[in-house]
């Protein structure tokens, strides 16, 4: 069954990363924790709705006792007794914001975490259809709408019947008047629903398209600047954006329409209460004091109501965003681990792999296999387009494996957590991200226990210390999205003292060198020798011939297949003897 807030890829490449149907699913699991707080919310609710006959009776004994008898001690006694249960009110009612509050943020609390690893590990399960995901988006929507007083109105609408019902108690045509109007009301509240869920749904998945495109773009400012695209993308942005705009405002033209509707309503009805009332009073059946107060109980039981109308889009943003979150929230980011495995340190060996980008299930990279022992290099030549990206990242866990299987010592990746893998991978990608931070920070990955001693050892082997150091605040210089610009080639050597970070077992570079000068160039090559020697695994990406020198296996692939692979000098001479056919041909 095709989900409503997903395409049609997305509903499925969510399915198939589920934990299947038996696991309990995280967010009913939170709520469920939360079982206690929210049945002692109902229990003020309850007080709540009965000091809230204040009024009605307070009215009542205004008109058919205090002006009947002129009494003005009595007037005294009943209006403080009507004040301390006002202030009982204002009371319990503050306390139940406050809990709500609480209540959204334990929420968020419990599930922020994993709904950020969400956010970073969706793109690399499903691919550019899990970009336009935004877990942390759809988190703050519930958790604000939980917070906000969308639910006191959800709490006070089931003692809309009992309201009903004491107005019956008084009269049973006030109470049919009262009737007809709550089912009018609740009519225009199921049509408000119906037809206003396919244009919020279609501006929901309009706005993750709107924002994905801003994200791109900011990532491409300079490419956007230097190419002159600026005009041709704002007049795509304009398009999206008309898109948008349309869809909100069909969405908004109708829940106004019927928010008003039933404001409308609600005012005729009070009337209409007050004029049947007048007539029944004149007729000798009821009291004044009655007829008030049934004006104001009706008004109290579809009060409620209204303020549900009025928070309607609250209310079906968050519902949308429960659904998101609830099926996302199923995703499995770590594996279930009861063992956990020493690290690797002896072999890295991939047999019959298949592999492409996130998300996809057509291979670009198939039948490899290959078993490196530690110590052991491997460069990857071949032509653009040939895959050689896709097999690292596969490498590392961040492509789709389709068939085959990849191991560390005879265990696959898979059965490591994240935490132990970054004791033993380390890996520069071809496309470089600092993150906001130190440049400690993101040598160190962000580790809060990291050494100032591996630290620098990383950034000695990058050979990139005395660059750092001679920034003006060295090591707690601020690189990345607020922080200093540095050339390309000094966030490459930032990227690679990353990598090499920890003395990692296992290495992989992507064009480790593609913005080094000659110097950097022999800074990596020393710092993928002395890797080797510790006994590392260092698998590169690489053209360059000073690079290519460091290892001592080279695999070279053409249209995702192998087409030569073993000791360096036998591969390259081949490679080179094909290469020169084709030329000479």
């Amino acid at each position: 069954m095709r989900s409503p807030f997903y395409s049609d890829a997305e509903a499925r490449g969510l399915r198939t990363l589920t934990n299947g149907p038996d696991k309990p699913l995280p967010l009913d699991a939170t709520l469920s924790s939360l079982r206690r707080s929210l049945w002692g919310i109902s229990g003020v609710s309850l007080v709540i709705n009965l000091l809230m006959l204040t009024g009605p009776i307070f009215m009542l004994q205004i008109y058919d006792r205090v002006l009947v008898s002129g009494s003005v001690p009595t007037l005294v006694a009943i209006g403080t007794l009507a004040l301390v249960l006002y202030c009982f009110y204002g009371v319990l009612e503050g306390l139940r914001g406050r809990v709500l509050y609480r209540i959204g943020q334990q929420v968020d609390a419990k599930l922020s975490a994993q709904a950020f690893s969400l956010s970073t590990a969706i793109p690399i399960k499903l691919g550019a259809q899990g970009r336009r995901l935004r877990p942390v988006q759809d988190m703050d929507t519930l958790s604000r709408f939980i917070s906000g007083h969308g639910p006191a109105a959800i709490y006070d609408i089931p003692w809309l019947p009992f309201y009903l019902a004491i107005v019956f108690l008084f009269h049973s045509l006030l109470g049919f008047v009262a009737l007809a109007g709550a089912l009018a009301i609740c009519i225009m509240i199921a049509l408000n629903e119906v037809s206003c869920r396919g244009p919020s749904e279609k501006a929901a998945q309009v706005r993750g398209h709107r924002e994905s495109f801003v994200e791109e773009s900011c990532r491409n400012a300079e490419v956007i600047q230097a190419m002159g695209m600026t005009n041709a993308l704002s007049d795509l942005w304009n398009r999206e954006n008309t898109a948008f705009l349309d869809g909100q405002r069909i969405a908004a033209d109708q829940s106004i329409f019927f928010g008003t509707s039933i404001k409308t309503t609600r005012f005729v009805l009070q009337s209409a209460i007050l004029a049947v009332g007048a007539w029944l009073a004149i007729e000798q059946e009821i009291s004044a004091g009655v007829m008030i107060a049934c004006s104001i109980m009706t008004a109290r039981a579809l009060a409620p109501v209204e303020q549900a109308v009025a928070h309607w889009r609250g209310f079906v943003a968050a519902r949308q965003s429960f659904r998101r979150l609830r099926e996302m929230l199923r995703v499995q980011v770590e594996p279930d681990l009861d063992i956990a495995l020493p690290l690797p340190r002896k072999r890295f060996t991939i047999a019959q792999l298949s592999c492409g980008p996130a998300g996809t299930r057509q291979p670009v990279v198939r039948g490899v296999n290959m078993e490196l022992a530690a110590g052991e290099g491997l460069g990857i030549i071949g032509p653009s387009g040939s895959g050689k990206s896709t097999l690292v990242r596969a490498m590392v866990g961040a492509a789709s494996i389709l068939n085959g299987d990849i191991r560390f010592d005879g265990a696959e990746l898979g059965q490591w957590s994240s935490a132990e893998r970054r004791r033993f991978i380390g890996y520069l990608p071809q496309v470089l991200q600092l993150f906001d931070g130190t440049i400690a920070q993101n040598i160190a990955r962000f580790d809060p226990y990291a050494s100032s001693e591996a630290v620098i050892e990383a950034a000695t082997l990058a050979d990139i210390h005395d660059m750092i150091v001679g920034l003006p605040n060295g090591y707690n210089t601020i690189v990345g999205i607020e922080g200093m610009t540095l050339s390309g080639g000094q966030q490459q050597r930032i990227a690679l003292a990353r990598a090499l970070y920890g003395a990692p077992f296992f290495i992989v570079l992507d064009e480790p060198n593609s913005n080094l000068d000659t110097e950097g160039e022999v800074a990596l090559a020393e710092a993928i020798t002395a890797m080797r020697h510790r006994g590392s695994i260092v698998i590169l990406v690489a053209h360059r011939p000073r690079v290519i020198g460091t290892v001592d296996k080279v695999l070279c692939l053409k249209q995702g297949q192998v087409v030569a692979s073993g000791p360096r000098e036998q591969v390259l001479r081949k490679t080179l003897v094909s290469v020169s056919a084709r030329a000479s041909a």
